[in-house]
């Protein structure tokens, strides 16, 4: 993968997912398994901000080539950006996120806000369904629940 000499070893699935086997690092104690969702972009201070913004986290570490934020209750993966070489990644997305609004009978208000911060409606085709798609503001799609 072209990694160099970092603390984690790069695997993939069966399907050809790649993810990362983590040494152990203090920062990540306590996450549980999942240490960390990882998002490749071209500017991770600005998906710190929108994502800050959108989930209402705490920042933890910002920089021009990674950004990381964890739940405000200190529970649960960090949210990392990462910045990609130029061009970014050339194949659709297979993971995203789902966002719960509180309380779940707020969701059109909930994607009233996130458009306000920058996120935009998508269409996957995903026709006439109980959740709400829109992407960030590089385009990765996430969706907003509601009462299903």
């Amino acid at each position: 993968m072209g990694q160099g000499d970092v603390p984690w070893t790069v695997l993939a699935d069966p399907e050809g997912n790649v993810f990362c086997v983590l040494e152990p690092r203090e920062i990540y104690r306590g996450t549980g398994p999942i240490a960390a969702v990882v998002v490749g972009c071209a500017d991770p201070r600005a998906m710190a901000r929108f994502w800050d913004g959108a989930l209402d986290w705490t920042l933890h570490e910002v920089a021009d080539d990674h950004a990381r934020l964890r739940s405000a209750k200190g529970v649960g993966p960090y949210l990392e950006f990462l910045r990609t070489a130029p061009g970014g990644t050339t194949v659709a997305n297979r993971i995203h996120l789902d966002l719960l609004p509180d309380p779940i009978d707020d969701q059109e208000a909930e994607v009233a806000r996130l458009r306000a911060l920058g996120a935009t409606t998508a269409d996957v085709g995903q026709g006439d369904v109980p959740w709400k798609v829109l992407a960030d503001p590089e385009g990765n799609e996430f969706c907003v629940l509601g009462r299903g």
